[in-house]
């Protein structure tokens, strides 16, 4: 993902949990339950209106207090399901947010592209041990590199030293305050954002450490295509949303600036901290400087139906979905605290239980979606604006919603 800007990336891959008592209060939203009707579904929606109060609680402080323009949350536990949402998703016209809104997904790719390389891994055509050279030979010619010692593995679970090419200088420049205004059209080549990261030494030998890097991601979708003979988006729709039904979800065209069916506005304040920054409507924008790394579209229903497949083992055989959730711990310096990253999925350590799944952030979106180990209890939220006024980034808001779901009263 091409996340906001170096202070989203430090948010997003440092980011502090919030320490503050999330207060109740009454929700306002707009639930069903899923294939129910009647007098049973209004049983089921007043069961939903007792069981996620502190959810909604956290969704209306990220407006009211955290400045938000809008937040949106489902829940799914086992057969029951919950939306809530807070502000609006069109500051012009005070649109509310609706459940059918698309939005950006950022580094939720990853755990997409994740799944294709090892359905492939699964079909034999290709291996988590097979080297970077192997597949894609003379893209990692640089000074330092070991490319036939880089695996797909290693790219999958951020062990690979290759740089993020998001943290170059140069890039930085080009997406820091107002510049980015004017980049955020620009036209990237996978090739390119290799290059860009190629540029800059190799963080460490393969395998000897851990940094989240985005080229890894590039990479492996660079691999994919090589491995299948067809483009990515082709593999994952044929393998993942089709199957799925995630008619909601799809990965857009390098070219295709626009968020296609219902969707609200996304915003940036580019960076800045002051509270007073104009809000800078960041809609449209080039989906190709995240490419397998970041850019993707999706809304909170079909996340909690992907992630419920994934971690209930509906998408990958036995072996490979022991492949996928082993974990590495994350140092806290180089990433969120309290977590672990396996090949495109984490694991957070809330305080009463650990909860799997994927964040994502770029420019006016970010997006998490966690749950139990099993796919059967799901948080899916989003939120259309990339600051929280008094924190360090949407991660507190989204921190605070898993502790109000998964760990009510601790």
């Amino acid at each position: 993902m091409r996340t906001t800007t170096r202070a989203a990336v430090t948010a997003l891959l440092a980011g502090a949990v919030l320490a503050a008592t999330v207060a109740t209060a009454a929700p306002v939203f707009a639930d069903q339950t899923a294939g129910q009707a009647g007098q049973a579904g209004q049983a089921g929606q007043a069961w939903q209106r007792e069981r996620h109060p502190g959810v909604q609680a956290v969704l209306d402080q990220g407006v009211t207090t955290g400045g938000l323009p809008g937040a949106v949350a489902e829940v799914r536990d086992g057969r029951h399901r919950w939306f809530g949402g807070a502000g609006v998703a069109d500051l012009t016209t005070g649109r509310p947010r609706q459940e059918q809104d698309r939005f950006r997904i950022g580094s939720t790719t990853k755990t997409f592209v994740s799944t294709v390389v090892l359905q492939l891994a699964a079909e034999g055509r290709l291996s988590l041990d097979d080297s970077v050279e192997h597949w894609l030979p003379g893209v990692l010619d640089a000074p330092g590199y070991q490319p036939d010692r880089i695996t797909v593995r290693q790219l999958l679970n951020h062990t690979s030293g290759v740089p993020n090419f998001a943290m170059d200088d140069e890039i930085g420049k080009e997406f820091w305050h107002e510049p980015f205004l004017q980049h955020r059209f620009d036209d990237f080549t996978p090739e390119r954002l290799v290059g860009i990261a190629r540029a800059h030494r190799p963080d460490f030998a393969p395998g000897t450490g851990w940094t989240y890097s985005d080229t890894n991601y590039v990479l492996a979708g660079m691999i994919v295509e090589r491995a299948s003979g067809s483009a990515l988006a082709q593999q994952i729709r044929r393998r993942i949303t089709t199957p799925l039904g995630l008619t909601d979800t799809y990965e857009p065209a390098s070219d295709d600036i626009t968020i296609h069916g219902p969707h609200g506005r996304e915003y940036s304040h580019l960076g800045y901290t002051d509270p007073n920054t104009a809000d800078y409507d960041v809609t449209e924008l080039s989906p190709s400087w995240g490419w397998a790394s970041g850019d993707m579209i999706s809304t909170t229903r079909d996340l909690d139906t992907f992630f419920a497949a994934l971690l209930g083992g509906r998408l990958l055989p036995p072996a490979q979905q022991r492949e996928m959730f082993t974990m590495v711990r994350t140092p806290a310096d180089k990433w969120i605290k309290d977590t672990a990253y396996g090949l495109g999925v984490s694991s957070v350590d809330l305080p009463c239980t650990t909860v799997w799944g994927m964040g994502g952030a770029i420019n006016g979106s970010w997006t998490y979606t966690y749950g139990s180990r099993d796919g059967r209890h799901l948080l899916s939220t989003n939120v259309n604006g990339d600051w929280l006024n008094g924190g360090s980034g949407p991660i507190d808001l989204f921190t605070a919603e898993l502790k109000a779901e998964f760990c009510p009263g601790s």
